[in-house]
């Protein structure tokens, strides 16, 4: 064997990623459909529980430049393990909390208040800082790795490793949906038994990981020969991580992955709650019902039920295009793609509010919104390799991703926020459509750096 072969089997890193990814899938996508569930047995309003969604957001976004720096070090096994227990940690953590008296909440008891106030406290550190730091450092490692396995398909080893945020979310959505309705409304068993899976998950992860060795090349492949400048063929060689972040285009890529990861996830964060909220509301106006009139039991846990498709949808075609969009970045670059993908993901923003009465047509806004939003998580770190080389391509990305992680917090917490004000969900999508649209201006205008020559 030479020393650019290796007798790892290439694919494996590649299932490595996609039960990472799934993993975070679970631990983040679903999160609409807690949101009901958590009112009401703990008191809560929209805001205070989006508020736990941003701070994971925001801390899963951050520790990600930890995390590629830690896997340049370190490797990729070492810092999924770590972060994966740590994840599975935080979200079995939450089933611990005890709710209040909801009897004596409704009354105004203070004692009651106080238990709530408690159990938010507690929500927000061990789901939204715990998980969260578990979960970035979970995530990264495996974009940087798998990509080097497959030089010669680079876009689809980064498609392969993000691709389970959405299988994981397809699950996550139905199953806690059921399984709270079995255990009576309370999502707290969802949080128990799926980081207990989560825990176990991330342990065959972390075996699936490897770096492959210095130089190496899959077999029948030959790297792109050396391009013709004047004076003759020249080589070029990867940007370093401190070139890299102090060149205008990599700060144009965060803008843009800001922007569109904003819009979103402020969408994945109200999409089934706006869904219950709309279909309610056609089920009070057709039965003649008094606006605040409580709904029957049955109804409600239909409504719900038929709310939940929309981030399930989503998370078909958040997955399915992570995959398939790969080989056509790899094929014809990634800008238009971008340009294309951004600009109709104004449309379905602008969409949402009139399909949440509507649960098909709310399913398929969802699927659309989910196919523009899974594609931005092949398509940047496919365009950050391409633009500066596979070399640093954990630290490069681990700051790109801070992009992800801070507009996770603004998104959900000021569309919780701009829902509660204006006591409807039109304002929040409009919010969400202008801010793609910044991103696709600045997509417009962005070319790629100089090559560095070696």
């Amino acid at each position: 064997m030479s020393a650019t072969q290796s007798t790892f089997p290439r694919w494996i890193p590649l299932l490595g990623g996609l039960l990472g990814s799934t993993t975070c899938g679970l631990l983040l996508y679903a999160f609409s459909v807690f949101i009901k569930p958590l009112m009401e047995q703990f008191g809560w309003t929209v805001a205070q529980v989006s508020m736990a969604y941003a701070l994971i957001c925001l801390f899963f976004g951050l520790i990600g430049y930890v995390a590629g720096r830690l896997n340049d070090r370190f490797g990729p096994r070492a810092v999924v393990l770590v972060g994966g227990l740590i994840m599975a940690f935080g979200f079995f953590m939450v089933s611990t909390i005890t709710p209040p008296d909801k009897a004596a909440l409704l009354a105004g008891d203070p004692t009651a208040k106080a238990v709530s106030n408690t159990a938010l406290y507690l929500f927000y550190i061990y789901y939204g800082v715990i998980a969260g730091i578990g979960g970035g450092l979970v995530y990264v490692p495996p974009i940087a790795t798998a990509p080097k396995w497959w030089p010669d398909r680079r876009g689809l080893a980064t498609g392969f490793s993000v691709v389970g945020l959405g299988l994981g979310s397809f699950v996550m959505a139905p199953l806690a949906t059921r399984m709270i309705a079995a255990y009576g409304g309370t999502a707290l068993p969802v949080f128990k038994y799926v980081g207990i899976a989560m825990a176990l998950m991330v342990v065959v992860t972390a075996l699936c990981l490897k770096l492959p060795p210095f130089g190496y090349r899959p077999a029948g492949w030959t790297p792109p020969a050396p391009q013709m400048h004047e004076g003759g063929y020249r080589d070029y060689r990867d940007y370093t991580h401190s070139e890299t972040i102090r060149t205008p285009q990599f700060w144009l890529l965060w803008a843009a992955y800001f922007c569109g990861s904003f819009a979103g996830l402020m969408a994945i964060g109200l999409i089934a709650k706006h869904g219950i909220d709309a279909m309610s509301t056609v089920y009070r106006a057709q039965q003649g019902l008094d606006a605040a009139a409580a709904l029957p039991a049955d109804v409600s846990k239909q409504i719900a039920m038929l709310a939940a498709w929309a981030p399930s949808t989503l998370a078909i075609f958040n997955a399915a295009v992570r995959v398939m969009i790969g080989p056509l970045a790899d094929r014809i670059g990634s800008k238009v793609i971008f340009i294309v993908l951004f600009t109709l993901q104004c449309l379905a923003m602008l969409a949402l509010f009139p399909a949440g009465k509507s649960y098909v047509l709310l399913a398929a806004c969802a699927g659309l919104i989910g196919w523009n939003y899974g594609a931005m998580f092949t398509l940047f770190p496919s365009t950050l390799l391409y633009y500066y080389g596979p070399t640093n391509q954990g630290s490069n990305y681990g700051v790109l991703f801070t992009a992800w992680g801070v507009a996770g917090f603004f998104g959900p917490f000021l569309g919780g926020k701009l829902q509660v004000m204006t006591g409807s969900f039109l304002v929040p999508f409009i919010v969400a459509a202008c801010i793609v649209g910044i991103a696709t201006l600045i997509l417009v205008m962005l070319k790629a750096p100089e090559k560095k020559l070696a």
